[in-house]
Order: C-alpha cells, then structure tokens, then sequence
C-alpha cells in the first residue's frame, strides 16, 4: 500500500477537506459497508465513472469516482488530495481499496456538487443577463484553485468549464475544480511532454511535439474567460470536426478576434487579460501570479456590470454544446496520462452548427 494520505479537518460545508492536517488511511475494507452505491451516473471522468452514492450514517450524498487501481490512477488520487486544501477544489472524504466488478479499484468518495457544470449554470439562469463583473468573480475563484495547484507544482493539464463545478454551501454557490486525470507533478520548465488535452482548451506547446509546463494551464484558463464573456471558443475547426489541420495552425499561432456584436461593449482590460492569457510561447505567456495581480482579478468586484451576450449564446446553442462536450469525452477516453500517442474522433455531424455563424468569412485553411 502507498503511503497514507493526508486530510485535514471539517469545513464549513460539513465535509473533510484534504491537507496536511491529519492522516487519512487508504481504506480496505468493502466501501457498502460505509456507504449506499447508487447506478446514478453523475459523470464521466478522463480514468474512470463518477456514480452517486450515501452515507450510511446521516444519509448524506456524495460522489463516487471509480478507477482501476494502477500506478496512473494513484497518482491521480495523489495529486487530487494536496490540491483539496483549497476551497474551490472538489474535497475527497474517502478512498478505499476495493475488489469491484472482478477489478481492484480505487473507489474515491468527493464531495457531490449539486449545483451543476459552470456553463450550465450560466445557461439556465433567469435572472438576468450575465455580466463582465460576475465572469470576473467566477475568473478569480477559478484563478484561486490554479494558483494554489501551481504552488505545489502541479498541472492540472485539463482545466475546461465541464471540470468546473458548483456546489451549494449556506444558499451560496462556490465554484470548485476537479478531475485529475490529466494532472502531474513538475518541478522545471519543459518538464512536461504528453499530448493529453481538450481540443478547444489546448495550448499550442501541447500540441506537441516539443516539451511544456505548467504554463498550458493559464491559456486554458484564457480560453474559459474568452468563452465566458461571450458563449463560444475562441479556436474551433470550420468543418466541425473536434479538432483539425486548419484550427491547430490557428492555435499554433494565435490567431482569434474579438467579433462583434458579442465583444463591442467588453472593456478592454479583460481583453487585454486574454491576450496576455493567450500568448502562443510560453515564456511571453502570463503566468498565474500575473493574472492573480491583474486588476480585471484583483478588483473584480469594481469590473462594470456590462450585460454580456454569453447566456443568450449558450441557451440558443445548448443542445450542440452538449453534442460537442459529449464528443470530447468520447475522445478524451483514447488518451491516458502516459501515452505517447492519442486519437481524436470527429464530430458525429461534419457540419457542426454550434459555429457555423463564426464561419461565413473564414476558410478552413
């Protein structure tokens, strides 16, 4: 067995937060005795299923992540647990070493979020447009949790708002990360080299096939403010495919704009965030402590409460979001950590109308 993990006490949710406080044993005996396992699929991580189960004792729900025990996987656990010390990653209450299905596994019990993926949430709202100043609070939170797994040298390496979750604590919503799959650990620049991504998030260094840091998650971090402040990617392929010949020379060099009618009234502080967020060498490329001290960061709560088009955008065009995140998780199940080669499906639809309206004066190049 692996050396204990480390937890550290309640928080103000009720759950155990994971840190460097007290010593959480990896648990070997069968998990239904602790907990009712629901077939309630919430979710599909990058190494394994989320299901929805219960605690025995005060019937609490929470969320099941199932992964075959392997070196990939542990890691991942690992990894995961010293980032929960920050309230806006997803907390691990338990992990145990169970035989499941003929398999030994890694069942890991996290915190349930109930209050849905971040674009979800913006897309079912009812209470108005949504505006520059609350994207900019939801930056910050988001901002919080990368600048905390950057100072333990971790990269996330698969920030994305589907990994971007809500939960409900005292009628407030927090914003929290998760799913560690793609996550590992380094300690120099260039210390990185696997090809694992999200199509539309990718940095360009990670296309491959020189080596990368941790600065690939501040242009993911970039496109998920250029989404949230007006409701489609920056990058995408004309053709509708999940990724192309045409969008990976774009990503490569930084080509995007701000069209409107969509960016007009954005003020140009967060654009100017963007650009320094979407900077095509790593070395230019703003690093999180540069955008922590950004003032559109710092001062988000002064950022105008511009309406912006984002709610109208996702709403018209929610069902083909789905479509296309279902695709990227379908993809995304042929990459693992490790590999040195990957494969990316296209897009069920070759004629992908979630950007068709972006296309009428591009060509696929």
């Amino acid at each position: 067995m692996e050396e204990p993990m480390m937890v550290d006490q309640v928080d103000e949710a009720g759950s155990r937060g994971v840190g460097v406080g007290s010593v959480l044993q990896t648990k070997a005996h069968p998990i239904v005795e602790d907990y009712t396992i629901s077939s309630t699929v919430l979710g599909l991580g990058i190494n394994g299923k989320v299901v929805e189960c219960f605690n025995k004792k005060d019937g609490r729900k929470y969320a099941l992540k199932v992964l075959k025990d392997s070196h990939k996987s542990r890691r991942e656990v690992d990894l995961h647990c010293r980032g929960s010390t920050c309230p806006h990653v997803v907390a691990i209450i338990d992990v145990f070493e169970n035989v499941y299905n003929n398999q030994k596994c890694l069942l890991v019990v996290m915190d349930c979020m109930e209050g849905g993926e971040l674009f979800q949430r913006i897309q079912d709202r009812a209470d108005g447009a949504f505006t520059e100043r609350e994207a900019a609070c939801i930056m910050k939170e988001i901002c919080v949790a990368v600048q905390h797994l950057h100072l333990l040298n971790i990269a996330h390496r698969d920030l994305k708002p589907e990994n971007l979750l809500y939960t409900i604590v005292s009628d407030d919503a927090s914003l929290r990360l998760t799913d560690f799959g793609f996550a590992k650990e380094t300690f120099s620049k260039e210390s990185l080299q696997t090809p694992c991504y999200t199509p539309y998030y990718v940095a360009p260094e990670v296309l491959g096939p020189e080596k990368y840091d941790k600065s690939c998650d501040i242009w993911s971090l970039g496109v998920i403010m250029y989404i949230l402040l007006c409701g489609f990617p920056p990058f995408y392929s004309n053709h509708g495919h999940a990724i192309s010949p045409g969008m990976k020379k774009r990503i490569r060099h930084g080509q995007y704009t701000f069209p409107n009618p969509e960016w007009a009234n954005v003020s140009q502080d967060a654009k100017d965030l963007i650009k320094g967020m979407l900077r095509t060498a790593p070395e230019e490329r703003f690093t999180i402590f540069d955008v922590m001290k950004n003032k559109w960061i710092v001062q988000y709560i002064d950022v105008p409460q511009t309406p912006l088009y984002t709610s109208k955008v996702l709403r018209e065009e929610g069902d083909l979001w789905q479509e296309v995140q279902d695709e990227m998780t379908r993809s995304l199940a042929t990459m693992r950590v490790d590999y040195d080669t990957l494969q990316i499906k296209t897009l069920d639809h070759a004629n992908n109308s979630l950007l068709s309206k972006r296309r009428s004066n591009k060509m696929e190049k």
